[in-house]
């Protein structure tokens, strides 16, 4: 009767070590709009920004020409040979310049474990990325859903 115990409570405590490994969000995820005091976005224009941009809370975003949304979030358990992240962008149908339709875009992200805080956005930096209608971000380390919002542009 003790071996039994013995191997239920090392199997116990190597299966509480396996979850204890993985990669989770920890906390509240951030999402809306990232403020910029710019103003005035040409065409193919981007803004370096810092990592602790300020982000305005909503899940209604403007279409139009400069606006940067997205999520904000902490992971813990990061480490740099894990499993990289997927970013998964859903749009409502980006058409580019070449006549393809996108409804989707996929984003493979690497591990950075000292980073404090990941994101994931996207910005309109061209006019034929404005689409209104309803985009879904979703962060997946291999199958794993870690976070998931919705948004409507108008």
């Amino acid at each position: 009767m003790i071996p039994f115990r013995l191997t239920a409570l090392v199997a116990l405590g190597l299966a509480s070590g396996v979850a204890l490994a993985d990669v989770r969000v920890e906390g509240p995820v951030e999402y809306g709009i990232f403020e910029s005091q710019y103003q005035d976005y040409q065409p193919g224009e981007r803004v370096l920004t810092r990592s602790n941009q300020t982000i305005q809370p909503t899940d209604e975003i403007p279409a139009k020409l400069g606006t940067k949304f997205g999520m904000r979030y902490t992971l813990v358990g990061k480490q740099e040979k894990d499993t990289p992240l997927t970013l998964l962008y859903l749009t409502p149908g980006v058409i580019s310049p070449d006549g393809k339709r996108h409804d989707k875009f996929v984003v493979e992200q690497k591990m950075a474990p000292g980073a404090p805080t990941d994101v994931m956005a996207f910005e309109f930096t061209e006019h034929y990325e404005v689409v209104p209608g309803e985009w879904q971000f979703m962060v997946f380390q291999g199958d794993r859903l870690l976070a998931r919002q919705r948004f409507t542009v108008r």
